[in-house]
Order: C-alpha cells, then sequence, then structure tokens
C-alpha cells in the first residue's frame, strides 16, 4: 500500500589498541542497555513513523515527481517505494519547499526520513546531507522561444532569464551568465514555466530531465542547448543520522540496476 500527498525524516599497533580500548569503554560507560541502543543505531533502520518510509520531495517535477488523480507519482517515486518495499513498509511523500530539502531542514526535524526530488550530489549539499550513490545522471538545458535567436549563453546578454531557487541551474546562470543577463529565481518549477509561457521571461535554465516537459507543453519553445554539467542525482537522509537506511538506499538501487527492474521503471517515465 503506498501513502500519498500528506502535508506538513599509519598508526602504531599500540596505538590502534588503545584506541579500540577508549572505544569499548565509550561504548560501555553507560552500562548494557546504553551499548545496545548505540549498536542498534548502526544496524537498525530508524523510521520517523513506525510501518512508514516518509519521503520528502518538490512537486511538481515532471516526469520526477508531480500530481495524477489526487496522488503524487513518477520516476522518484516509483524508486521510493522499491526501497519501502524492501523496508517491507508503506510509503508516504510529502511535498515540501525545494530549499528545506536541500538545506536539511527537513531531515534534521524529522519532517521526512529520506528526500528523493531529482536532487543534484554537491559538496555543499553534502555539508548538510548524506548522500546515497547517484541514480541518475543529468544536464542542464537552456529553453528559449522558437525564432528568439537565444542559443547561447553570449547571446542571453541583457535576456531576462529564469530559473528554479536554489538549484544547479541557479548556481550555472550565476557562474557563467553574461553579466548583464537579468536572472530571476522562481520558488518551483511550475512558476517557472508559468513565467516562460507568458513571456515574463526570454529564458529558462534548468535540467534537461524536466526541460522536455516544458517544450512538450507549448509548442512555441524549443529546447536551444545541453550543457554538459557531470551533475548525478543522489536520495538523502539526515547528516551522520540515519547510516543503515542510506545502507538499504545503496542496496536496493544495485539490486535494481541488476535484476533490470531500475530500467523498467527509467523506460516507463523516459523510454
Amino acid at each position: 500500500m503506498t501513502r500519498l500527498n500528506r502535508r506538513p525524516s599509519t598508526l602504531r599497533v599500540a596505538a590502534a589498541a588503545l584506541s579500540s580500548v577508549a572505544l569499548m569503554a565509550t561504548l560501555s560507560a553507560c552500562g548494557g542497555a546504553a551499548s545496545g541502543s548505540s549498536a542498534e543505531s548502526l544496524t537498525e533502520v530508524s523510521l520517523v513513523f513506525k510501518g512508514a518510509l516518509t519521503v520528502c520531495t518538490d512537486s511538481p517535477y515532471a516526469p520526477f515527481v508531480y500530481e495524477e488523480k489526487g496522488k503524487l507519482v513518477g520516476f522518484d517515486v516509483d524508486l521510493a517505494k522499491q526501497v519501502a518495499d524492501e523496508l517491507k513498509v508503506d510509503l508516504d511523500v510529502i511535498d515540501v519547499p525545494f530549499d528545506d530539502i536541500t538545506s536539511g531542514t527537513s531531515l534534521n526535524t524529522e519532517v521526512c526520513d529520506v528526500a528523493v526530488s531529482a536532487m543534484t550530489i554537491t559538496g555543499e549539499r553534502a555539508r548538510v546531507l548524506d548522500f546515497s550513490s547517484p541514480y541518475f545522471d543529468a544536464k542542464q538545458a537552456l529553453i528559449t522561444p522558437r525564432g528568439s535567436g537565444l542559443d547561447q549563453l553570449t547571446e542571453l546578454a541583457g535576456a531576462r532569464v529564469g530559473v528554479q531557487k536554489d538549484t544547479t541551474g541557479e548556481t550555472f546562470m550565476s557562474d557563467f551568465a553574461p553579466a548583464t543577463a537579468q536572472v530571476t529565481a522562481y520558488d518551483d518549477a511550475a512558476g517557472l514555466q508559468a513565467a516562460l509561457d507568458a513571456s515574463e521571461i526570454d529564458a529558462a535554465m534548468l535540467d534537461n530531465t524536466v526541460s522536455s516537459e516544458f517544450v512538450a507543453s507549448n509548442g512555441k519553445l524549443k529546447l536551444a542547448r545541453e550543457f554538459d554539467t557531470g551533475e548525478q542525482y543522489g536520495m538523502a537522509v539526515k547528516k551522520d543520522g540515519n547510516i543503515p537506511l542510506l545502507r538499504t538506499i545503496n542496496s536496493t538501487l544495485a539490486e535494481l540496476r541488476e535484476d533490470g527492474t531500475y530500467d523498467k521503471i527509467f523506460d516507463k517515465y523516459f523510454g
């Protein structure tokens, strides 16, 4: 069963031996019960809500996550369901702001157990989140109106360019856009798409994995160019807070690729 849409988790040998003794002393300092709890924290998956894997995501961001018949569905949701099935629990997907995910707020305050939201693994984010192994490769894409003549970064001088707040698209434009480009950050992909459709901006920079949705819904738009940034998406758990869950996620992703399930899910949304 899947429950969706709840809104608001080299040293010398002697030195090595001393270190081992110190570690054992620390683990046993508070008695047998404390030692047991410490051991369990390293081996047992801890969940915010018993019987359910609670997932934070930022919707809409089709085809990774979007609403269909009142439920959140998509590529990310299907992968998260595989992790929940491995844990033999239900799946509970929560829609939260993307910056609450990337800042670690949602995980640190135990709103959810894991964040799965087409999120690129970066060094900055890894300081506040523990990432899984990569599960998707992405690039940046420039979307512009057909006939606009805006096909290169240099041609964006003086142009109004939209990005989504706290994304690698915003970082990319900050690093490489012409100095005179007017960059506006929108809270979510829906706002960015609406501004582009309404001609409030002249171009948009976003992950290529969702750019096709923008173009498909508006025949006046085109994919002008892709930029190979070497980005990879990862799931994330609370920093230094849920190693067993992270291990389960990584082993599940590896199994999905090995038995062909990942390819089936991929083809469902991108094939």
